[in-house]
């Protein structure tokens, strides 16, 4: 398909093209809205078409935001955690989504559209920490508005210059072709190293569930620190003989435990990233036997029999 003719399907399906496009990206898939938005609102030909636009766009933004609270609400952060897989950064994204929902509520997901990363992870953390749905609903809704509007009306302010922009890639598709695949190979090499770096930071000691119930029954128990976020310890309870930590207070939390004891650090985040963090800070402050529990809060309720395998 070239430039013009995805322009002919642009001016003649435009508020299809538009709700099918940030329907997918709102469901996660790397497909960006934002230029297709640009290019719907320069050719809108009226107030009356701009609005079926943002229409539609609201419509497919609110109902793919429905489908994640629905699933948060059934299965709690374990949605999450396979979203925040997909992060450049899992354990950050697990911390900061529910950071930025314990500060503003509600309210965070007005402006969730114009955060990365936030967009898709909002509506199932709302979902896990129970947001009552009319009031999901209304945020979602006018975020959806104000994001899917400024784009919109942005096109429009800037139809000429999107015209034009246009314009050149219908006469240099060849080249427009090789810049956009030059763009999307550098990201992809960016996200391939960042992922890379991740991987290689965390391979450290692990300590298994078997192995910490067993340390647990020693003469010398572990200190355990349990580094889920509030929200999710409120919602799915403490741990029995764990000490609630951020990693921003561990080394004061920490300061006067002695060195010599054996620490286990968990979470509840992909690849038991913030763990290894915490495990790694450990590490620096002189507690040699730092470790981090592998699979987290799921694997060690797993263990105890209080969740099912």
């Amino acid at each position: 398909m070239t430039t013009a003719d995805i322009t002919a399907t642009m001016q003649g399906n435009a508020v299809w093209v538009v709700f099918a496009n940030v329907l997918l990206q709102q469901l996660g898939l790397p497909v960006p809205a934002v230029p297709t938005l640009l290019a719907a609102g320069s050719l809108a030909m009226s107030f009356g078409q701009a609005g079926q636009l943002l229409a539609a766009a609201i419509f497919a933004s609110v109902f793919a935001d429905l489908l994640w609270y629905v699933a948060g609400r059934a299965f709690g952060y374990r949605v999450l955690s396979g979203l925040c897989k997909l992060s450049l950064n899992p354990g950050s994204c697990v911390s900061t989504a529910e950071t930025l929902f314990m500060r503003w509520g509600a309210r965070s997901l007005v402006v969730a559209k114009f955060i990365p990363g936030f967009s898709t992870v909002g509506p199932p953390i709302a979902g896990s920490l129970k947001l009552p749905l009319p009031s999901f609903l209304a945020a979602a809704g006018v975020g959806a508005g104000l994001w899917a509007g400024s784009a919109i009306l942005t096109g429009w302010i800037l139809r000429a210059q999107v015209h034009a922009a246009m314009a050149i890639l219908t006469g240099h598709e060849a080249l427009a072709i090789g810049v956009v695949a030059l763009a999307v190979g550098l990201w992809l090499g960016w996200v391939i190293w960042k992922k890379r770096r991740f991987e290689q930071s965390a391979a450290i000691p692990h300590i298994t569930p078997a192995g910490l119930m067993a340390a647990m029954n020693s003469d010398t128990p572990p200190l355990l620190l349990d580094l889920r976020g509030p929200a999710m310890i409120a919602t799915s309870g403490p741990i029995a003989g764990a000490t609630p930590v951020r990693l921003d207070d561990l080394s004061r939390t920490v300061r006067l435990w002695p060195r010599h004891r054996p620490i286990v650090t968990l979470c509840s985040c992909p690849n038991d990233a913030t763990a290894v963090r915490a495990a790694q800070s450990l590490m620096k402050l002189g507690y040699a036997s730092a470790k981090p529990l592998r699979g987290g809060y799921d694997s060690w309720m797993r263990h105890l029999g209080e969740i099912p395998s």
